[in-house]
């Protein structure tokens, strides 16, 4: 005996007990929240990672700010004053050394002849200046010699320029070898005549310490005339600069 089922074919779409939405969702589609679930506070929530921002480098501004010429004056200018400074103590040996020398070995009247008449060499002692000036005022040469000494020094210790550092070097050097034979040779102090010793042609005589601050002189005035500043800089060039400046603007 047969039997008729009487049961229904299911519906598409009818859902099981125990099936949720979800289960019955096609593969790949994504699951809807439901608003009527009860979220249970034991579950933590997972957050999406906040994104890490990337922090700007910071702008090196002291190290832009800060210019290479700046500290250009701080290394150039002891340079200069030592080159001042060699220049002037060579410049002293050897003043002092031949002095020594032709006061130990030559007598005053008989002068060594080196080229006929032109050049010789002869003791004199002179207490006053160039061209037997101020034969009477000893003391004050040797107050002017003291002040030159102490203003090429001041002048020095701001030098930035090699050219004049070797002139005021010269100069410096000079002053001082004559003004220890004013200070410590006979009469005596600040009366001390200066040793002297060359003779060329019909020119004064004169010492070592005499011919450096006649060419440290005329270095300085010749750097003077084209330009040279005791800064390292030019007074022609800042000139022109300025004048091509107030063509652009």
């Amino acid at each position: 005996m047969s039997r008729v089922s009487t049961d229904r074919p299911r519906e598409s779409g009818a859902d099981e007990p125990g099936e949720s939405p979800a289960d019955s969702a096609p593969l790949g589609t994504p699951a809807k929240p439901n608003p009527d679930a009860a979220v249970d506070p034991a579950t933590p929530v997972s957050a999406e990672p906040a994104t890490p921002v990337a922090a700007e480098p910071a702008t090196p501004v002291a190290a832009e700010s800060a210019s290479p010429a700046v500290a250009e004056p701080d290394t150039a200018q002891p340079l200069r004053l030592r080159t001042l400074l060699i220049v002037a103590a060579v410049l002293l040996g050897l003043d002092l050394l031949t002095k020594c020398i032709v006061v130990a070995k030559l007598t005053p009247g008989r002068p060594i002849h080196i080229i006929d008449d032109v050049v010789r060499l002869t003791l004199v002692r002179n207490p006053g200046a160039a061209f037997s000036m101020a034969t009477g005022m000893t003391w004050l040469l040797t107050l002017v010699a003291a002040a030159v000494v102490i203003g090429v020094v001041r002048i020095g210790r701001t030098m930035r320029s090699l050219p004049w550092a070797i002139g005021l070097g010269m100069v410096l050097g000079g002053a001082l070898g004559n003004l220890i034979d004013r200070l410590f040779r006979a009469p005596g102090p600040l009366q001390g005549h200066v040793v002297d010793f060359v003779a060329v042609g019909w020119w004064p005589v004169f010492n070592v310490a005499d011919s450096a601050i006649v060419c440290g002189a005329a270095l300085l005035v010749a750097l003077t005339v084209f330009g040279f500043e005791p800064d390292g800089t030019r007074a022609h060039r800042h000139e022109e600069d300025e004048s091509a400046e107030e063509k652009t603007v």
